[in-house]
């Protein structure tokens, strides 16, 4: 083997040896992951789900009166499609009208007795006060015969003309007697008749109102607009066989589509840092291109308990600044409410911070070796937290815990 070849082989495998040496060293050593500190807008929002809703609606309602009728609970019959466009006029549903029908039917029982006691009572006033005329008229002729008598009798003795002057006064005085009883007779008489034919009268009010109530059990739209479910104590909507009462008495509404809000419901983690007036983004699951500007315009200072969970949640409503015409009462909305915003802030990524006691550090590159520095935090969001004092921009920190530097001593704060 010439000197050329040897020389070629021994470079061989120096470089094989130098390749394994180099792989061998860095399989055992760390894989550190590094960020840089940057400087730039600091955000930090909440994200919640919601509903869109309308801020001004028009109820649908049954009738007002029914109340007054005994009438309490009443079951939706027919119902037009949540969603449906309807024009002033146009038909809405229709509300159970049996239990009216059977009070007409009863009225009606009533009116027919209370007519027939009319006539019987007209028929008995009637009799009764021709009794008492003729009684009367009897009256004046018996007078008229005994003054006749009394005109022969001049020339009879005097014992018999005071008799028939005393006969003449008696029957003058039951004449006087009965005219007063047939003027009382009469007052009762029309008293009587007064009474039940009031009645008659108010049973025929009561029919009429009835079937005017009757009427209104067919729901008609007063306004332009869409029709949107209302909710029932519960939250469920109220639809075909739902009941209304005379203290919830809407079956339906119709939104101002140009005035909504998104209703949400915040954890009570969140809900310290939402305040009234904060901006918000509000997203809509049906339309991902569409978000719209919003504002906080209430917060709940009592929390609720929903249905099947013991977590207490605080009503949020934002109220859109913008209107689209895709937009629908009931869709889901995805908020993003703005809670706070800094400018030319540092900021490091929350994985790079670290904590001994009540100390914050992170480990900064120093050349070739690295740092345990302390740090002053500022605000913080799910990713990033500011820093106020002890980095600088670019400077380069890890995200991960270099080993074997438990025991280094932290660069304090001056």
């Amino acid at each position: 083997m010439n000197k050329k070849k040897l020389a070629y082989l021994v470079g061989a495998v120096s470089i094989l040896i130098i390749i394994y040496i180099f792989y061998n060293k860095t399989s055992n050593e760390d894989v550190f992951i590094t960020a840089k500190v940057t400087k730039g807008t600091f955000v930090n929002e909440v994200y919640i789900s919601g509903e869109a809703q309308s801020t001004s609606s028009k109820k649908i309602n049954g009738p007002s009166n029914a109340r007054r009728f005994g009438v309490y609970n009443i079951k939706i019959q027919d119902l037009v499609p949540e969603g449906t466009v309807v024009k002033k006029g146009d038909y809405i549903g229709k509300l159970d009208v049996s239990e009216v029908n059977g009070k007409i039917l009863d009225a009606q029982l009533n009116l027919e007795k209370a007519e027939s006691r009319f006539t019987q009572q007209q028929l008995d006033t009637t009799l009764t006060l021709k009794q008492e005329r003729n009684t009367i008229k009897d009256l004046l002729f018996n007078i008229e015969e005994d003054k006749l008598e009394l005109e022969r009798s001049a020339y009879e003795s005097p014992a018999t003309i005071r008799s028939l002057e005393l006969q003449i006064e008696k029957v003058e005085r039951d004449l006087k007697e009965r005219k007063v009883d047939y003027s009382i007779k009469k007052k009762q008489a029309n008293a009587k008749m007064i009474e039940v034919g009031t009645e008659v009268s108010k049973i025929r009010k009561e029919i009429d109102e009835l079937l005017e109530l009757q009427k209104q059990f067919t729901i008609f739209s007063d306004d332009d607009g869409m029709v949107t479910y209302v909710k029932e104590w519960n939250g469920s909507k109220k639809k075909v066989g739902s009941t209304i009462t005379p203290w919830e008495p809407a079956i339906a509404s119709l939104p101002d589509l140009t005035k909504m809000e998104s209703k949400t419901y915040s954890n009570e983690v969140d809900i310290r840092k939402i305040k009234k007036g904060l901006v918000a983004k509000i997203g809509f699951d049906a339309f991902p291109d569409i978000e719209l500007e919003g504002v906080v315009t209430e917060v709940a200072n009592v929390g609720e308990t929903k249905a099947g969970s013991d977590i207490k949640l605080f009503q949020v409503l934002i109220k859109l600044n913008e209107t689209n015409t895709s937009i629908r009462p009931g869709m889901t909305t995805s908020n993003k409410i703005l809670t706070k915003q800094q400018e030319d802030v540092l900021m490091i990524p929350l994985e790079a911070i670290f904590s001994n006691d009540s100390i914050s550090y992170t480990y900064v590159k120093s050349g070739y070796s690295i740092a345990k520095k302390q740090i002053e935090l500022g605000f913080s969001n799910n990713e990033v937290v500011i820093i106020n004092k002890g980095l600088e921009e670019n400077d380069i920190v890890y995200l991960n815990k270099p080993k074997d530097l438990d025991d280094k001593s932290i660069t304090l704060l001056k």
